[in-house]
């Protein structure tokens, strides 16, 4: 995907943040992610807050090949890592603060989907 937001968005001022984060929200902390290999600060503070905001959402969602993760396991994940995520993917000032937080965005999302 973000080999296509350049194209689809063009050099429009406004969609400047959108297309920064677009373009590293797969770009991990430690180096891993892709496209192009970014770590720690070369990647954006956008997309690096939208990263964590992303799995998180990802794991709470139900997908048709599974259903959706509690707050405590999306939370787990997050911090403790499973198979896809690494807490090492996240930048830690912004994984500490979301473990601080965690009772207030579980909060906001249950807000948000009604639930």
């Amino acid at each position: 995907m973000p080999e296509y937001v350049q194209s689809i968005l063009g050099d429009l001022p406004r969609f400047s943040l959108v297309k920064e984060i677009a373009c590293a929200l797969y770009e991990h902390w430690d180096g891993t992610g892709y496209p192009h290999g970014r770590k720690g600060e070369e990647i954006p503070l956008s997309a690096r807050i939208v990263s964590i905001a992303n799995v998180y959402d990802t794991l709470r969602c139900k997908r048709s090949y599974r259903p959706a993760y509690s707050q405590k396991e999306a939370v787990d994940i997050i911090t403790g890592g499973d198979k896809r995520v690494n807490p090492s993917n996240f930048d830690p000032k912004i994984l500490s603060l979301f473990k601080q937080e965690e009772k207030r965005i579980e909060k906001l999302y249950r807000e948000e989907f009604n639930m």
